[in-house]
Parts: structure tokens; sequence; C-alpha cells
């Protein structure tokens, strides 16, 4: 069911990749009659999937396209128990899905500081927490700090109801969502209760030395670059210091600008630090997102030609 989809959806996918092939699936069988050379790149890339089915549980429509097209779908080979991150709720296996993410989870093996950057659905911060969860579980870490800008589109703090914790929940949601899939609610309740775990704004980060701890800013793109070398200046001894941001995606007012790709383009290469870059190949959520994802990329390279138009109109003075 996995392999072939819901309704033969995927088997039909893949006759549309290959016309030249009668591709005929009967119970647990898959007879593929045609040209020699075509029968055995079809079987190569079915040999893929089965691959992916098996290591994932699950085939998305992307990585299906993306196998049939070219073989591999950014998965590579590798994929054993061993592979897996950190072992969540309800069964769950965290791991790398993608080349990138791969790249990610080995730059935070070798680094201290690393920088995830991509658009959204890549699985920065899904991969980030499960890593930091894996370090505390390991007692690499003493704790963990996750923290990301207290800053939305239209939005004002002071305008939500409730207390100041009641205010900021809100904007911290995605952080106790990755870790409610990774750690029992009760053993959550409790590093939470006991500063384990710690979940704040940035803005309070400041003064603060961190010290034996895995630490995620998420979002990143919403600081400023004094906030964000505010900061990357906590880091103390024995710490993991994760960076996470979508550059398209700037909820900042028109008059601050975002720090995160400045920051990047000064420590790219630095010692210690490592920058991984994640595209649209690495989207696992719907396979709509993706597609979603390059309709406004398309749209923000058909406006930028269009600004500088009017930039150099205003300035010689013509309409």
């Amino acid at each position: 069911m996995l392999l072939l989809g819901p309704n033969d959806r995927n088997l039909r996918a893949m006759r549309e990749a290959f016309p030249q092939l009668n591709i005929i699936a009967r119970g647990e069988e898959v007879r593929v009659i045609g040209p020699g050379e075509q029968v055995e790149t079809f079987l190569e890339r079915f040999e893929q999937l089965q691959r992916h089915v098996v290591r994932h549980r699950e085939l998305p429509r992307k990585v299906l396209e993306e196998i049939l097209d070219s073989g591999d779908g950014g998965t590579g080979d590798a994929g054993t128990a061993e592979d897996v991150i950190v072992h969540g709720n309800a069964g769950l296996r965290v791991k790398a899905r993608t080349r990138n993410q791969q790249r990610l989870v080995d730059a935070v093996a070798d680094h201290d500081m690393v920088f995830a950057i991509g658009p959204a659905g890549t699985g920065k911060t899904y991969t980030a927490v499960a890593l930091a969860v894996r370090a505390l579980k390991e007692r690499q870490v003493r704790r963990i700090v996750l923290t990301r800008p207290a800053v939305e589109a239209g939005e004002n703090l002071g305008f939500l109801p409730g207390d100041l914790r009641e205010k900021l929940d809100p904007y911290l949601q995605p952080l106790y969502d990755a870790l409610r899939d990774m750690v029992l609610p009760q053993k959550l309740a409790e590093y939470l209760e006991t500063g384990i775990i710690q979940i704040a704004p940035l803005a309070f980060m400041r003064g603060r030395t961190l010290d034996h701890a895995f630490v995620i800013l998420d979002e990143a793109q919403n600081a400023s670059l004094p906030q964000l070398k505010m900061f990357l200046t906590r880091m103390g001894r024995n710490a993991k210091f994760v960076i996470t941001g979508d550059a398209t995606q700037v909820d900042l007012p028109e008059r601050v600008r975002s720090g995160l790709l400045p920051a990047v383009q000064h420590l790219r290469g630095v010692p210690g630090v490592a920058v991984v870059d994640l595209d649209e190949r690495d989207v696992i959520r719907h396979e709509l997102v993706t597609r979603v994802i390059a309709a406004f990329k398309a749209i923000e390279e058909n406006d930028r030609p269009a600004e500088g138009r009017k930039k150099t109109a205003a300035r010689s003075g013509k309409p």
C-alpha cells in the first residue's frame, strides 16, 4: 500500500514516468515489460522506492517524483536503525530524511555553532530539536535552551490577553510541538519545571552565559544584527548553538533589517562554525508546500527588477 499508493496512485505515476513500459501490479508481484534498458532503469528506481518505504514507512509524492525522475530523491542509500536521531513518542523515529538534513546532523556533530538556512518545511527546527533531545538523553549537555524572537507580522504582545507567560507561549508553540513529539509528557513537564528544558524569547537571553547547553535560536531571520551578536556571544563552555532561519520570511518592521544573512556571510568559513543550506528539495511537509515555495520564489524574482526600475526612475526624477 505504501509503495503503490492508495488506489494505485503511485503506480500510475510510475507508468507516466516510464511510458514505454507495460507495468502490471497483481497482488505482491509487479511485472515490467518493455525495452531492456528502460526495464533496468525502472528496476533501479523501483528498488530505491522500496528502500525509502522500508526506511521511513512513508513515500511522499515529492520523493516519489524525484526518484522516478533522476533516482535517489536526495535521500541517499544509508538508512539503518543507527541513523535514528531520537526515538520519540508513539513509536516515532526521528531521522534525517534528505541529504541536507543529514548534512545538518553531521555539522552539529563536528561544529559547536551551526547555521541552518532554508525555506519553510525543510525540517530545520525539528531536526535541531531532535539533536538537542538526543544530546540531553546521552548526557552530553545538562540542559536545552530554545529561543526565538517574539515577532509576528501584524501582532503585538501587549494586545494579547493574559500574563507575560501566556502572551509569549503562542510565539514559542512550534518549539513545544516538536518537544511533545520526542519527550514523554510527564518527563517534559518535569524538565520544564526544573529548567532542564528552557523556552524563552530571544530578548530574555541578554546577560546570560550558557554553559553545558544545547541552544537553538529558531526563526533567526526575525533577529536584527545586534540581537544576533548578543545571542551568539552567550556561548559558554561545552555548548552547542544551532541557528535556524528562513531569509524569505522576515516579519520585522520595514525600518529594521534582518541580521541573519549578514551574520552568515561573515561567519561562513570561520573555524568551528558551519552553515547548512537547505532548499525546496528538503521540504518534508505536504507536497503542495514545495509548489507554493516555488510559486512565491517566481513572484519574488519577477518583482525584483520592477522594484529596481522604480528606484531608478525615482532617482532620475522621471514618473
